[in-house]
């Protein structure tokens, strides 16, 4: 894994813009802390940070290669897992090689087949290929958006990076925020909408898009989406082709030249990736796979069963470590680090995220980084397959909004008679849900109860698990940690669409058919577990501090967030036993704490950032 960044422009010569290009690369050092690498050329300037994980000698970048009188050079983050079997098509063409790098496949690809070889790719990527004798650049991002790639036009130029840090690095682009931005933090935050930067002129080039940005100007093209038709299969084929599919994944994604663990929580979707794993290691002769969990000090004194976290994992985990003979080891996080670590999230993410399930993600793959440079995680199953409780509670497939998001009314009671009024949230978060709607695929003929399942699974997929995948690749790289999700493999992903809900929902269980497809890999207890998500804290000493940090802010009259919220209220909140947030605000896991806590994430971010609010 890598961060990528670069610079476009038709007037400024950029062979003299270095200590910019520079300034915009060095702020992915922590994404690529092995090595840096820089291009330049009067109109175009790559930068690019190295994480090594395949051919530490060839696979240097910005890399450079010519061919009939083009030279082509690619910045590129993310992997490749079939890089062997188009390596091996692309030399039957007669094209040859000098490393055995992904990063030269990639390039060598393009210059093949050009955007259609993006058809060809299985991996999670975003890259950034410059002709220079066609003065044209071409970006592109991974089917489902694992990998991050921010962008934005200026007069005479382009900008873009891994990350939005990148691109507030340059002079010309400043942390400014209008009515839109700020409704995507105070309306469908910690979410964002598919494209979105938050910050004015910044945008994200959507999850299955390419680019193509030259002097005539821009255009974006979508290479992939679901496609709906009937699925054929019987629920035993349907099993049996899941297996297959998600042991393919996980074996495909091993392949690496530095250590490699899965994170094991004891659930169906991490057991699962982890018994593929280990059992190819053990095919291979190589010692034990190792795991890592993560849980909280004192956590089992306080835990707290609801609906949606059912049941801790801490019982679990030493259950299916033993039974598939892994090396395990579990990482505690107290409450004054998890605290402390929600200023590192946002500086992560460069906007307010998950609270405490980002600092405590980030603290945990800090441990993991310190045994392992590449991990598995079964992070997208539940989108993938249907395990949240709202796929099947009649309140959220009712709510008529997004069903992580239906405390809209509470929400806006935070902010202040101003702000209510310039970003009319409820209109903003009802816009946003119906413009997902219209994208959805419809299937001809499908009954009301399966257009609705359909409708469902398609939010999952496209607003929702880019959350979490904005999550897991922020706080991993955020580390130096290379984190990869088998189970967003879009081959699972195509496959599993168009399964009827009757047959996901298999024995009238979240991920029926998963678990039917798992049969035998896993004990039984394990293989029927009920779902329970990322584990959080639940020691009040998390709440008190938490509740003392925004009560100092209501305090200060300095704060930037003061004119955002309605104070009052916030602090009636703070100083209340948070009975309003008893159930979740967003997600599964964002109570009252977490609403505190993602409050005191704004404060940070508009100082830290200097966010001018225009």
């Amino acid at each position: 894994m890598c961060g990528i960044a670069g610079w476009i422009d038709w007037e400024i010569n950029l062979v003299q813009q270095r200590q910019v290009i520079e300034a915009m690369t060095a702020t992915l050092t922590h994404r690529g802390p092995d090595n840096q690498g820089m291009w330049l050329s009067p109109r175009a300037a790559l930068g690019h940070r190295r994480l090594i994980v395949v051919d530490p000698e060839g696979g240097g970048q910005p890399m450079v290669r010519q061919h009939n009188g083009h030279t082509y050079t690619i910045v590129y983050n993310g992997e490749l897992y079939n890089t062997d079997e188009i390596r091996q098509e692309l030399k039957y063409l007669g094209y040859t090689f000098q490393s055995r790098s992904d990063t030269e496949v990639l390039l060598i690809s393009f210059i093949a087949w050009g955007p259609a070889c993006l058809q060809r790719l299985n991996g999670i990527f975003a890259f950034a290929i410059w002709d220079d004798m066609a003065q044209s650049l071409f970006m592109a991002r991974d089917r489902l958006g694992i990998k991050p790639l921010f962008y934005a036009q200026m007069d005479h130029g382009l900008l873009f990076g891994s990350e939005i840090k990148a691109i507030l690095a340059h002079p010309d682009i400043k942390p400014e925020v209008d009515a839109e931005g700020l409704a995507e933090v105070l309306v469908i935050g910690p979410a964002r909408t598919p494209g979105h930067g938050i910050f004015r002129h910044v945008k994200e080039l959507r999850p299955g898009y390419y680019m193509i940005y030259g002097r005539s100007g821009m255009d974006i093209h979508q290479y992939w989406a679901l496609d709906s038709h009937p699925h054929g299969d019987d629920i035993n084929t349907t099993a049996d082709t899941i297996r297959w599919l998600v042991k393919d994944a996980v074996e495909r994604q091993l392949v690496s030249d530095v250590p490699v663990c899965t994170l094991l929580s004891g659930g169906l979707d991490s057991s699962a990736l982890t018994a593929f794993a280990a059992a190819a290691f053990r095919r291979q002769g190589r010692d034990p796979l190792h795991t890592y969990s993560v849980d909280y000090v004192d956590n089992h004194r306080y835990f707290r069963r609801s609906a949606f976290q059912p049941n801790s994992d801490a019982d679990w985990i030493p259950i299916i470590s033993e039974f598939l003979g892994t090396q395990h080891h579990r990482v505690l996080i107290d409450t004054p680090e998890l605290v402390d670590a929600l200023k590192a999230a946002v500086h992560a993410r460069d906007i307010p995220g998950m609270a405490d399930v980002d600092s405590s993600l980030y603290l945990f793959c800090c441990e993991i980084k310190k045994g392992a440079t590449v991990a598995l995680s079964g992070e997208c199953a539940d989108e993938v397959f249907g395990g949240y409780p709202w796929f099947y509670r009649e309140d959220a497939l009712n709510a008529n909004t997004f069903p992580w998001s239906i405390k809209t009314k509470e929400r806006c009671a935070i902010l202040s008679p101003d702000v209510l009024k310039r970003i009319k949230p409820e209109e903003y978060l009802a816009y946003r849900y119906e413009e997902a709607l219209k994208e959805v695929p419809r299937l001809s003929g499908e009954d009301a109860k399966g257009a609705r399942m359909r409708e469902m699974f398609y939010l999952n997929l496209t607003r929702w698990m880019p959350v979490l995948l904005d999550r897991k690749d922020r706080m991993s790289m955020a580390t130096g940690l290379e984190v990869r999700v088998p189970f967003c493999d879009h081959r699972i992903v195509e496959y599993v669409w168009n399964i009827p809900w009757d047959i996901k929902y298999y024995n009238q269980r979240e991920k029926g058919i998963l678990r039917h497809a798992l049969t035998g890999l896993l004990p039984e207890d394990i293989l029927w577990r009920k779902k329970s998500p990322y584990p959080k804290t639940h020691h009040p000493a998390y709440l008190e501090s938490v509740r003392r940090w925004v009560l100092d802010i209501l305090s200060d009259p300095s704060s930037p967030l003061l004119p955002l919220i309605n104070i009052d209220t916030v602090r009636s909140i703070a100083q209340s036993n948070m009975d309003i947030f008893d159930l979740p605000w967003f997600g599964q896991l964002m109570t009252g704490p977490q609403l505190l806590a993602y409050l005191a994430q704004i404060d940070t971010w508009l100082r830290d950032y200097h966010v001018t609010i225009v």
